[in-house]
């Protein structure tokens, strides 16, 4: 690669393996950089993600054969031998520690960013000892040889910095490319499901997420059947994953009826959330750890209230303390009950929650990142 070409070219390495929101984000970021006049090779192990559609023209996907991060590291040497990119972005934590082995295989100058999303310390709470040992221990031998370590969250920059047991000026806090121009038109685009018609006179509560033990859903269940005890309401959780048999069973436990007559829809993964979003009367967040929570922050730019647990590490900054919606201790469904029926009963204005998430424009976020990256808009 030429130099002239290496100034106007951003190297990203990520895994797309599903719909999630750290796939969706780091679609917006690269639209960030290519309207900035960039040119990005996106270096893949996985490709398996309906959002790789959305990537703008002219992005080069690379595959880089092997399925599994670690493997992948031989074949990014190469490419980084071959193509000596000034700069090289990795995404999320496994990425970035192969993006050090493979830069040490190559013999490249080529800088090291880091984007981390996710509260590694929750995360890894739940795992024994041993596990978490071999967790931490190439987390502490390998980011001090990163450049710069971009946290989505002033809670996962600080747990970072302690667990990798690096100064905190070797991370910086960058919000999330959440709202793109495109957000309010999709948002307006029709909705498909009847519970969200205009003239629909029962209020509808969102959760979305992966089906997962991160985002306990079962405790949102487990609220919504309080909740349901004193006024009518009905609650959609949109997302796919391994959860899907068990929630159901939770939901017939728990005296829910399932289906459009009843009170409880999984209606599977959905390509444009916001259009449920936006004409949801409230979203809840139950997770049990996040890092900065892109969903809360896209129903909040939508003008929806909200409900978040109080967890690491995201919520309680977007919510300001609890400023901008009611924040309720993990796994508390008597708590995030409480809170539902408040916030269904005395929503904040639309206009208020907006202002709450004036930071997370695409454009100020990937500016953001080409700085950290330490390159500037080409001429």
């Amino acid at each position: 690669m030429h130099a002239d070409d290496r100034s106007k070219r951003l190297a990203v390495f990520a895994s797309f393996s599903g719909q999630g929101g750290v796939e969706r984000m780091l679609v917006h970021l690269i639209q960030g950089f290519c309207a900035q006049g960039y040119q990005v090779d996106l270096l893949l192990v996985r490709t398996q993600s309906a959002h790789l559609n959305d990537l703008p023209e002219g992005v080069r996907c690379i595959p880089l054969g092997p399925r599994h991060t670690w493997l992948a590291s031989f074949a990014l040497a190469r490419w980084l031998r071959r193509e000596r990119p000034s700069v090289l972005l990795a995404v999320k934590d496994r990425a970035g520690r192969a993006a050090v082995i493979a830069r040490a295989l190559a013999a490249t100058d080529t800088r090291l960013v880091l984007r981390l999303g996710t509260n590694l310390s929750a995360a890894l709470s739940g795992s024994n000892p041993l596990k978490r040992w071999l967790r931490l221990l190439p987390i502490r031998r390998l980011y001090p040889a990163i450049e710069q370590i971009v946290a989505v969250s002033e809670g996962v920059a600080e747990d970072t910095a302690r667990i990798a047991r690096l100064p905190r000026s070797q991370i910086r806090v960058i919000r999330n490319p959440v709202i793109t121009p495109r957000l309010a038109e999709l948002a307006a685009a029709p909705c498909p499901h009847p519970w969200l018609a205009e003239d629909a006179s029962i209020p509808v509560i969102i959760g979305a997420g992966r089906l997962q033990r991160q985002k306990d859903f079962p405790t949102l269940l487990r609220a919504f059947s309080r909740v349901q005890q004193q006024r009518a309401c009905r609650l959609l959780i949109i997302g796919d994953g391994r959860a899907h048999d068990s929630l159901a069973a939770l939901a017939e436990t728990l005296g829910l009826r399932l289906g459009a007559d009843g009170d409880l829809e999984l209606p599977g993964f959905q390509t444009n959330l916001y259009t449920w979003l936006a004409r949801a009367n409230l979203f809840v967040l139950s997770s049990a750890w996040e890092g900065s929570p892109n969903v809360l922050t896209e129903a909040l730019a939508l003008g929806i209230p909200a409900v978040a647990t109080d967890c690491p590490s995201g919520p309680r900054e977007l919510l300001d303390d609890g400023r901008y919606g009611p924040l309720v201790p993990v796994g508390d469904s008597e708590a995030m009950a409480s809170a539902i029926l408040q916030t269904l009963d005395d929503p904040l204005p639309a206009s208020r929650l907006k202002q709450a998430v004036a930071d997370y424009k695409q454009a100020a976020s990937a500016r953001a990142y080409l700085d950290a990256m330490g390159v500037q808009a080409p001429a």
